[in-house]
């Protein structure tokens, strides 16, 4: 597995942020993207979270290697929000909240919270979600359902993405029908996975006051390397392949996979996972033979 550093940039305008980096699915790290004068970096900490909102009873998730079969894993405990963030203050645990919506429960924090818009009006501004992590937590290497586009906004602490195109799912042993894949990338077994072998990705540090954007369709592995959180805000997918596959993801993939992982119960997830181990084994055998991957559904050269 090889990893490259994202570049980070600066004073970006919008023609040049669509035309060098949206229109062609490149990830970056924007420097300036969110205003270090938004209250949010100021206001924003954990007393503060706990005085506004600490009674909310919280979903906790932790590690997720147990639950390749489910487009998402189940909540490991519930508790209130504040006794959440003494926890992850206190010490290292892999306990996370996900899709933990605070900025619509207390919807005025969104004024906190000012950037650029440097997408010409494609970020969806009233959708904004905040994700909290201990040390030690990660979020396993997915692709987004919607397939939009994602600034990650980091407030505190510091986060370590490793990132991938969707042209090497089928390296990655994409499950059919989900939308994660079943390689712990921490600890790559090359031996019972030989695809992992030969991903070419990103590997991003991003710290507070930097802005992630991943791009449509990207493959992410988020590992929390302190405590802390993180604002992210989406924008549509912009071609009509995207489109199609976001709307085909919510409106109809995973429906269909719900109801066979009903119907068929394991032999429907061990048919996935063989199935996912056949089309590794054809991408590796493409690039053997050929240096290349020909296969629409991958695009990468031998290295």
């Amino acid at each position: 597995m090889k990893l490259t550093p994202v570049p980070k940039i600066t004073n970006i305008n919008s023609d040049d942020f669509l035309n060098n980096y949206m229109k062609p699915c490149k990830p970056v790290i924007l420097e300036d993207f969110a205003d270090p004068n938004s209250p949010a970096f100021t206001k924003w900490n954990y007393d503060y979270f706990k005085e506004i909102a600490g009674d909310i009873l919280v979903n906790v998730y932790g590690n997720e290697t147990q639950s390749h079969d489910k487009v998402a894993s189940e909540p490991i405990a519930k508790t209130a929000f504040s006794d959440y963030l003494d926890l992850i203050a206190s010490k290292s645990t892999d306990h996370r909240l996900f899709l933990f919506n605070l900025l619509n429960i207390k919807p005025e924090l969104k004024n906190d919270i000012q950037y650029k818009d440097i997408t010409k009006g494609k970020i969806l501004k009233w959708l904004p979600f905040v994700f909290f992590g201990g040390e030690g937590s990660v979020t396993r290497n997915h692709v987004d359902i919607d397939m939009s586009h994602v600034f990650m906004i980091q407030f505190q602490g510091i986060k370590k993405i490793w990132l991938f195109p969707w042209e090497q799912s089928d390296l990655l042993y994409k499950l059919p029908y989900n939308f994660h894949s079943v390689v712990n990338l921490k600890e790559a077994d090359y031996e019972k996975y030989p695809g992992t072998e030969y991903l070419n990705g990103y590997e991003v540090i991003i710290k507070p006051g930097e802005t992630l954007y991943i791009p449509s369709g990207w493959w992410h592995y988020i590992q929390y390397e302190t405590q802390g959180y993180s604002v992210s805000v989406r924008a549509l997918p912009s071609s009509a392949l995207q489109k199609w596959r976001g709307f085909k993801n919510l409106f109809i993939t995973r429906h269909f996979d719900n109801a066979m992982r009903i119907i068929f119960k394991e032999k429907w997830f061990h048919y996935k996972i063989k199935t996912a181990h056949e089309r590794a084994e054809k991408a590796i055998n493409e690039i053997h033979n050929h240096g290349f991957c020909e296969d629409e559904n991958v695009d990468y050269f031998i290295f």
